[in-house]
C-alpha cells in the first residue's frame, strides 16, 4: 500500500501499453494545464514508459498513475516561493473510466482550485488507492465514492481549514467495508457532524483514521456498539466538541496514536481508562484548557500496564494539577513529555532519570517550586530542556549538565529569582547548544565564560540574570549567525561595535542596561532596542540605508540629541518606532510622496521636536498608536489623521496644537481606546461625535480652552461601561522586540505613568478648561468609570443624585466649580473611592459619615465650601443650621422654601378654623356653655373618686407584705 515513486514507471515492460487505454491518458493530459511540462514524457506509443504511469506486466494494462505533484517533475519541486504555478492544474477528463483495470490513483499535490471531485471516480471500481490530498477541489464529496468497494486508501485531506470541500453526509462510508485508511482533514464536515461517528463506525477495516478540522461539534459519549477494534491512529484534534473525552477510547485496545489536540474537550482526564491502551505511543491532548485532573493519578494509570509503549505524551495548555510522581520514571519509552502551560506544583522527581531515551522535557509556564533534580543530567539523549516560568529556587551547577552531551536547547527562569548558577569561569559543557534562554536568575555578576564554546548558538537569552560587566568582545563573533539576542535588564557596561554584520531577520534587544557611548549600525538585524540606557550622540545618518531591514527600532530612555534622520525614510518596513525620552530637535522627517508605510506605532514623545505633524501620518491606514506627547509641536488639529480609521491610541498632550476637535474624530476614525489631547491650546465645545468612539476608556482633555457643555451623549459610551480589553487590533503580536505602551494621566491628585496597566484604567479629566452648564446625570451610568476629574471649571447646578452608581470609581475630583446643594449621600458606597476632593464649591449641608467618608478625613477636601458641616470639619452641625443662606438659593432650595410656606399656612389656617368651631360656639350660645362646664365638673368629681380609692387599696396591699 506504499505510494509509488516515480521512477517506478519507467521500467521496462513486457509489453507496450493497450492502444485504446493510449487514448485515454492522451485525451486526460489534454485537459490538464501543464506549465512546467512534467507530462513532457506522454509521447510515443508505449504509455507504460510515460512518467506516471504503470502497466501490467503480463498484460499492458495501466494498473497505475501516480501523479503526485511533488514526484513527477523536479521543475516543479525547485520552483521558486514566490511562483504560484502548481505542477499540474485543469479538470479531469472522464477518459480515465477506459482504463479498466487502474486501481491505484494518485493526483495529491497538484492545484485543482474551483475543480470538484469527479462523481465518475465512483465507477473505477477497481481502485484501492485514491489520494486527491493537497490538491484544493472544491464542491460537495461525491457519494458515489461509496461504489469502490475495494478501495483500502482513501485520502481528501485538504490544505487548509478554510478548503472549500465540503460534505453533508458521509453514510456512503459505511460501504468501503475493506477500507483501512481514511484522511478527510480539514473537509469541511459540520452539516454531518450529528452522525459522522455512526458512519464511520461501520468500518470494521479501518485502521488509520484523520478528521482533523472537519467542524465537527458532535462527540457522543456512548455507542450502542463499537467496529473500530482495528483503529491504531485517530486524529480528531481541531474540532470543537465541547464534550468530555468518551470512555468507549479505553476499548480500543489496538490504539497507537490518539490526537485530540485543540478538540474543545473538557472535563476530568480520568474518563478513560488509560492503562487498557497498552500499545498506545504518542498521546496529544495538548490545548484542551478545560480537561483537568490530579497529573498523579493519570500517569499512573498509564504505568498499570509494566511494559508501557508510550514514547509521545502532549498535554500542554490543560489544567492538571499536582506534583509530578515517581511513577513517571516508570514509563521508559518516553521519548517527548509536554506538560506546558499547566498548574502542575512540586519538583521534578529523581525518578525522570531512568527516561534513558528522553530527548524533550517541557515543564514551562507551571507553578513548579523547589531545587531541580542533580538526575536531570542522567537523560543522555536530551535535545531540549525546557524548565521556564516556574518557582524554582536552589542552586544549578555543573553536576546537572554533565551527562546532557546531545543537548540542544535549553530554557530556565525562575518567577522567585531564587535560582542561582554556579558554574566555574573555566567549565567546558559536553554539549553545543542552539537555543539558550536564561532569565531571572542568578547568573553573573561576571559573563559567563563557557558561552564561548558554544559554536551553533542561533538564540542566546541572558535577561534579568544580574551580568554587571562589560560584554566581552567574543561575544560578538556569534553575530553573523544568531537569531534572537537578549541581554537585558541587567547592569552591561561599557560601549557597543559601531558597525556589525548580523544574519537577516535577527532581534537585538540590549534594554535597561547601563550601557555608553553611540548609537551603533548593525546591518542584518530587524529589531533593534537599546533602550533605558545611556546612549548619547545623534543617530546615526545613515541608519535608513545601513539597517534597510529593520521593522522594529527602539531607542527610548537615552541621551540622543540632534535631529531624526531623513535616512529613516528608507526603512520601508518600519512597524514600530519609539525614540521617546530623548533630548531630539528639529521637525519629524518627511516621506516621499506615494510612499507605502507599514507602521504600527510610532512613538516620539518627551523631545523638543518642533513643527507640525506631516503629511504621511495621516495617510497611512496601518497606523494604530500616536504618542507625540511632552514635545513642542504644533498645528491645526482638524488637519490630522482623518484617514487612519483603525487607530488605537492618540496622546499629543502636552504640545501647542490649536483650533477644535475635529468632527471626523469619532466618524471617521472610531476604534479609539485612549485620546490624550491633554495641556494644548485647543478651543471650542467637546463635539458629540466623540460619543460614537464606542471603545474609548481614557478620554484626556484638560488644560485646554474648551467651552460650553458636557455632550449628554457621553453616558452612552460603552467602553466606560465594561472592563476594558488588553489587546490592540490588528497589531503584529509576534516583534521580538515589544512596544510597551504607556501614557501619563493625572489620578488620584498627582501625575502617574500608566504602563502595562493601561487596560485597566477607565478615566475622563476635563479639568481646567472653561466648561459651563450642569453635569449631567448620563455620566452616572459610566459603571466602569475609574477616575473622573472635572475641577477647575464653571460648572453649577448639584453633584449628580446617582453618583453613587459609579460603584468602580476611585477617584473623583470636582473642586474649584460652582457647585451648590448638599453632597449626595448614596456617595458613601463609592466603596472604591480613595481621592476625593470637593473644595471651593458653594456646596451646604451636613457631610456624609457612613462607609468610605470614614477614611476621607483630609478636610482640605472640604475646604471652601462655607455652609458645609461635620467630619471632618470643625463646623458642628445642629438643629437650626440654615441650609439656604440668602442670596445662594438653588432651585432645590427655593423648593424647600415653598413647601415650608405652605406648611405653616396650612397650619395656621387649621388652628383657625379648630378653636373658633369649639371656642366661638360655647361664647355665642348658652346652653352649650352649661352643658360643657357641667360635663367638665362631673368629670372632675370622677377623677378624684378613682385615684383616692386606688391609693387606699395600693396602701392595703403594702401593709399587708410588710406583715
Amino acid at each position: 500500500m506504499g505510494a509509488i515513486g516515480p521512477n517506478s514507471a519507467v521500467k521496462n515492460n513486457s509489453f507496450e501499453c493497450i492502444e485504446m487505454e493510449r487514448k485515454a491518458l492522451l485525451k486526460f493530459k489534454e485537459s490538464l494545464n501543464d506549465p512546467f511540462h512534467c507530462l513532457s514524457s506522454w509521447v510515443g506509443s508505449d504509455c507504460c514508459k510515460w512518467v506516471g504511469v504503470r502497466c501490467n506486466k503480463h498484460t499492458g494494462n495501466v494498473i497505475r498513475l501516480h501523479l503526485r505533484g511533488t514526484n513527477i517533475c523536479s521543475k516543479a519541486t525547485n520552483k521558486s516561493v514566490t511562483d504560484t504555478k502548481w505542477p499540474l492544474s485543469g479538470e479531469l477528463n472522464a477518459s480515465l473510466l477506459d482504463l479498466k483495470y487502474l486501481n491505484y490513483l494518485d493526483l495529491s499535490h497538484n492545484n485543482f482550485e474551483n475543480v470538484q471531485v469527479p462523481s465518475f471516480l465512483g465507477s473505477l471500481g477497481n481502485l484501492w488507492y485514491l489520494n486527491l490530498s493537497h490538491s484544493s477541489f472544491t464542491g460537495m464529496v461525491p457519494s458515489q465514492l461509496g461504489n469502490l468497494s475495494h478501495l483500502q486508501y482513501l485520502s481528501l485531506l485538504t490544505p487548509s481549514s478554510s478548503s472549500l470541500l465540503w460534505a453533508s453526509d458521509l453514510s456512503w462510508l459505511s460501504s468501503l467495508t475493506s477500507l483501512q485508511y481514511l484522511d478527510m482533514s480539514n473537509v469541511n464536515l459540520s452539516r454531518a457532524s450529528s452522525s459522522w461517528l455512526q458512519s464511520v463506525n461501520r468500518i470494521p477495516s479501518l485502521s488509520i483514521l484523520r478528521l482533523s478540522a472537519c467542524g465537527l461539534s458532535s462527540l457522543p459519549q456512548t455507542l450502542p456498539f463499537l467496529n473500530l477494534t482495528s483503529l491504531s491512529v485517530l486524529d480528531l484534534s481541531f474540532n470543537t466538541f465541547h464534550s468530555l473525552i468518551p470512555g468507549w477510547l479505553s476499548n480500543i485496545s489496538n490504539m497507537r496514536e490518539l490526537d485530540l489536540k485543540l478538540a474543545k474537550l473538557e472535563g476530568p482526564i480520568t474518563t478513560v481508562s488509560w492503562g487498557n491502551l497498552c500499545k498506545l505511543h504518542s498521546l496529544d491532548l495538548s490545548s484542551n484548557t478545560q480537561v483537568a485532573g490530579e497529573v498523579q493519578g493519570f500517569v499512573e494509570a498509564l504505568t498499570k500496564r509494566t511494559n508501557s509503549s508510550i514514547e509521545v505524551l502532549d498535554l500542554a495548555h490543560n489544567e492538571l494539577t499536582g506534583n509530578l510522581p515517581t511513577s513517571l520514571g516508570y514509563l521508559k519509552n518516553l521519548r517527548t513529555i509536554w506538560f506546558e502551560g499547566n498548574k502542575l506544583s512540586g519538583s521534578i522527581p529523581p525518578s525522570i532519570g531512568n527516561l534513558s531515551y528522553l530527548t524533550l522535557l517541557d515543564i514551562s509556564d507551571n507553578k513548579m517550586n523547589g531545587t531541580i533534580a542533580s538526575n536531570i543530567g542522567h537523560l543522555t539523549e536530551l535535545l531540549t530542556l525546557n524548565l521556564d516560568g516556574n518557582f524554582w529556587e536552589g542552586i544549578l551547577t555543573e553536576n546537572h549538565f554533565h551527562n546532557l552531551t546531545h543537548l540542544s536547547t535549553f530554557y530556565v527562569s525562575s518567577k522567585m529569582g531564587s535560582l542561582t548558577f554556579n558554574i566555574t569561569q573555566n567549565w567546558v559543557p559536553s554539549f553545543n547548544l542552539v537555543d539558550l534562554e536564561i532569565h531571572d536568575c542568578q547568573l553573573g555578576p561576571e559573563f559567563p565564560a563557557w558561552l564561548k564554546t558554544q559554536s551553533n548558538l542561533m538564540t542566546i537569552v541572558l535577561k534579568n540574570t544580574g551580568i554587571s560587566v562589560t560584554v566581552p568582545n567574543w561575544f560578538w563573533d556569534f553575530s553573523p549567525q544568531v537569531i534572537t539576542v537578549d541581554l537585558s535588564n541587567n547592569q552591561l557596561k561599557g560601549s557597543l561595535p559601531k558597525s556589525l554584520l548580523f544574519g537577516d531577520f535577527a532581534s537585538v534587544n540590549l534594554g535597561f542596561n547601563a550601557l555608553e557611548g553611540s548609537i551603533p549600525v548593525w546591518s542584518g538585524v530587524t529589531f533593534l532596542s537599546l533602550s533605558n540606557n545611556f546612549l548619547s550622540g545623534s543617530i546615526p545618518s545613515n541608519i535608513g540605508q545601513d539597517m534597510s531591514q529593520l521593522e522594529g527600532l527602539d531607542l527610548s530612555g537615552n541621551l540622543i540629541t540632534g535631529s531624526i534622520p531623513s535616512s529613516m525614510r528608507l526603512l520601508y518596513a518600519l512597524s514600530f518606532l519609539d525614540l521617546s525620552n530623548n533630548s531630539l530637535s528639529g521637525k519629524i522627517p518627511l516621506y516621499q510622496e506615494g510612499h507605502k508605510l507599514n507602521l504600527y506605532t510610532i512613538d516620539l514623545s518627551g523631545n523638543n521636536l518642533s513643527g507640525g505633524i506631516p503629511a504621511w501620518m495621516c495617510t497611512t491606514p496601518s497606523l494604530r498608536i500616536v504618542q507625540l506627547s511632552n514635545n513642542r509641536l504644533s498645528g491645526k488639529l482638524s488637519s490630522m489623521f482623518p484617514n487612519c480609521p483603525y487607530l488605537y491610541t492618540i496622546d499629543l498632550g502636552d504640545n501647542a496644537f490649536f483650533g477644535s476637535i475635529p468632527k471626523w474624530l469619532g466618524n471617521n476614525v472610531t476604534w479609539i481606546n485612549e485620546l490624550r489631547l491633554h495641556g494644548n491650546a485647543l478651543t471650542g465645545n467637546i463635539p458629540e461625535s466623540l460619543c460614537h468612539l464606542s471603545h474609548l476608556h481614557v478620554l484626556d482633555l484638560a488644560h485646554n480652552n474648551f467651552s460650553g457643555h458636557i455632550p449628554p451623549c457621553l453616558g452612552n459610551m460603552t467602553g466606560f461601561k465594561r472592563p476594558s480589553p488588553y489587546q490592540i487590533g490588528n497589531i503584529p503580536s509576534d516583534n521580538p522586540v515589544a512596544y510597551s505602551e504607556h501614557m501619563d494621566l493625572y489620578v488620584k491628585g498627582r501625575s502617574m505613568k500608566y504602563t502595562s496597566e493601561m487596560h485597566v484604567i477607565n478615566l475622563i479629566d476635563l479639568s481646567s478648561n472653561h466648561l459651563s452648564g450642569e453635569i449631567p446625570q448620563t455620566l452616572t451610568e459610566l459603571s466602569y468609570l475609574v477616575s473622573l476629574n472635572l475641577s477647575w471649571n464653571q460648572f453649577t447646578g448639584v453633584i449628580p443624585t446617582k453618583i453613587g452608581a459609579l460603584n468602580q470609581l476611585e477617584s473623583l475630583d470636582l473642586s474649584n466649580n460652582h457647585l451648590s446643594g448638599p453632597i449626595p449621600p448614596n456617595m458613601a458606597s463609592l466603596t472604591f473611592l480613595g481621592h476625593l476632593n470637593l473644595s471651593n464649591n458653594n456646596l451646604s449641608g451636613e457631610i456624609p459619615t457612613a462607609n468610605q467618608f470614614y477614611t476621607l478625613t483630609d478636610p482640605s477636601i472640604y475646604e471652601g465650601n462655607p455652609h458645609l458641616c461635620g467630619t471632618p470639619l470643625t463646623t458642628k452641625c445642629s438643629e437650626h443650621v440654615d441650609e439656604s443662606p440668602t442670596g445662594n438659593d438653588t432651585d432645590e432650595d427655593q423648593d424647600s422654601s415653598h413647601d415650608k410656606l405652605w406648611l405653616y399656612l396650612i397650619i395656621g389656617l387649621g388652628y383657625f378654623v379648630g378653636f373658633w368651631a369649639v371656642c366661638g360656639s360655647l361664647v355665642l350660645k348658652r346652653s352649650w356653655r352649661h352643658a360643657y362646664f357641667q360635663f367638665v365638673d362631673s368629670m372632675k368629681d370622677w377623677i378624684l373618686l378613682v385615684t383616692i380609692m386606688n391609693w387606699i387599696r395600693i396602701k392595703r396591699k403594702l401593709k399587708l407584705e410588710k406583715n
